[in-house]
């Protein structure tokens, strides 16, 4: 057989890229804090502006980058996505991998989260179900007591909106016109959802155990809907819930709940004040993520389950699929 041989102008283009790649690896990874402002449509605060907290790992000196190398995470029903997807220990940050990687990477909070803006119904423990106002007596409230805000706090219309608001930030910033989204668990319906609902600007989805319902309602209820208005997470159950998805020894480094924890309660100040340091996050109304809207996506998704899930279970996911 003859063998064939490359342009050298190939082999020049393979080796530049190679080296590229190279020098992105090595490079500094940087994090850049940003507030984006948004006309809210969270019923407690609708009419106002709020601001959405955006985090960006990106590599020193990275410019122009294509469409398909900018990619916004989008975070589930508690955990905030700086928290949850750039974890500041070894390599268990995939924000950082994904910049390493060359690609520039974001991460938002959607109202009610991490360090956006926070409705203040979220400051009242009074809002809180009885059950777990139960923890907060003497030292925070005397005893149970009656809500002062009518039902769950946001909805999944309202986060569809912080998310275009920071979809559109970024698309400016980078100059690009589409973007690829990252989400896991209620961020399934949120990065999802608005991935159907505006595919000019959606390269692909990846959706990590997303909650999905296949035969959920397609319009609004009344808002706001009767319920709890937000909720809290301390340490006990923090760890409760992480062990009972433990599938065998040494799945983890050990550390990674500590940094996992500390990072969590540095998100919510005044959360880490109430009882012996909690995590707060709005109960939000959901609907419209149902087999109708999933199944006009436009942006090819990447659907994952993961195997010990206790919370997004691999049939629902398959469902899904």
């Amino acid at each position: 057989m003859r063998r064939m041989k490359l342009p050298i102008a190939l082999i020049a283009a393979v080796a530049l890229a190679a080296a590229a790649l190279s020098a992105q690896s090595s490079s500094k990874i940087l994090s850049v804090d940003r507030k984006v402002t948004v006309k809210s449509i969270v019923p407690a605060i609708a009419g106002q502006s709020a601001q959405i907290y955006v985090r960006e790992r990106v590599a020193e000196g990275m410019k122009n980058p294509a469409a398909d190398r900018v990619v916004l995470f989008v975070h589930g029903a508690g955990t905030p996505a700086e928290v949850a997807f750039d974890v500041p220990t070894g390599d268990y940050s995939w924000m950082a991998h994904l910049a390493k990687a060359g690609f520039d990477v974001f991460s938002m909070d959607t109202t009610g989260y991490g360090r956006s803006t926070r409705p203040a119904p979220m400051n009242d423990p009074c809002n809180l179900s009885e059950e777990q106002q139960k923890q907060f007596v003497p030292k925070l409230i005397p005893a149970p007591c009656k809500a002062t805000y009518p039902g769950n706090l946001t909805t999944i219309a309202s986060d569809w909106n912080d998310i275009d608001a920071v979809v559109n930030h970024i698309l400016k910033l980078r100059h690009v016109q589409k973007l690829s989204l990252v989400a896991w668990s209620l961020g399934g319906p949120r990065a999802g959802g608005y991935a159907a609902q505006h595919p000019e600007k959606v390269n692909g989805v990846v959706l990590v155990a997303p909650a999905y319902g296949r035969g959920g309602a397609a319009e609004a209820p009344a808002l706001p809907r009767p319920g709890t208005v937000f909720n809290t997470q301390s340490r006990s159950e923090f760890d409760a819930n992480w062990d009972r998805q433990i599938g065998c020894e040494n799945q983890f480094d050990p550390k990674v709940r500590e940094v996992v924890w500390a990072e969590m309660i540095a998100s919510d100040p005044t959360g880490a004040k109430w009882g012996s340091g909690v995590r707060r996050a709005p109960q939000t109304t959901t609907w419209g993520f149902n087999e109708t809207m999933v199944g006009g996506m436009k942006a090819p998704p990447l659907i994952i389950a993961g195997a010990q899930d206790k919370q997004g279970p691999a049939r629902r996911v398959r469902v899904m699929y």
